[in-house]
Formats: structure tokens, sequence, C-alpha cells
């Protein structure tokens, strides 16, 4: 069971549906930062992380940009100077989408990832 692939595929089908709003859970600390990236690039507004005794879910705002979002699996190794290759592979046009990364820094987007010049692992995509 992937919970990240689960919330990614709720986060696209409530866009879809035309909601304004998408609640996820169960939350995790993964979730939470690819929703910050997602955040930050402006795919999605608002969230928050609401706890309900058990795990806690996150309820997100919705702007109706986002195209597709998933999760890669398997979980690819990106060296520094790879990244063309999986923004071919992923990503629709060079300056549109984001793929989020886990790399010793953290979770970041791949912009962040080649300004710092680190490798990392694929997580997931969002155009």
């Amino acid at each position: 069971m992937d919970n990240l692939a689960n919330a990614l595929v709720n986060i696209k089908n409530c866009e879809s549906a035309g909601k304004t709003s998408c609640i996820v859970k169960p939350a995790s600390k993964l979730i939470g930062n690819v929703l910050k990236i997602m955040q930050k690039e402006g795919y999605i507004g608002n969230f928050e992380f609401i706890e309900d005794g058990k795990s806690g879910m996150y309820e997100i705002k919705l702007k109706g940009t986002i195209n597709n979002c998933k999760a890669i699996k398997p979980r690819y190794s990106v060296k520094k100077d790879e990244f063309v290759k999986w923004e071919r592979r992923y990503l629709p046009s060079k300056k549109l989408g984001v793929l989020v990364m886990s790399t010793p820094q953290g979770v970041i987007s791949h912009r962040d990832a080649k300004a710092l010049e680190t490798g990392g692992k694929l997580i997931a995509y969002v155009y």
C-alpha cells in the first residue's frame, strides 16, 4: 500500500471533478513535504493538518491547475547530470511541471536539486 500514490490520485480525482477542497488520509511527513512543494509551485492552495485521533489527515484547497499528478514507482535514482532524461520521460514540456525528489537535503523539486547540484530518488511528478 502506497499512501503517497493514494493521496496524489485522490487530489487528481477531486481536481477533475471540479471540487474546491480535498481530504487526504492517512497523513504522513512525506505527503506533507510533497504538498509543500506543490503549494510552492502554485498547483494547490493552502493545506492544513487535522488530527483525528488516528494518523491524521490533510485538508487541501484546490486551485484547478493540476492536469496530472502521480507517484513514480519504482523510485529511480537520479544523478545530478541526468535531469533532462527524466524530465523528458515524465513531464510534457521543459518549463511545465515539476518532479519531486528525495535528496540528502530533504524532499525538494528537481529545479532546486539542479541549483544545489545534488541527485536523489524520484518520488512523484505534477503538471
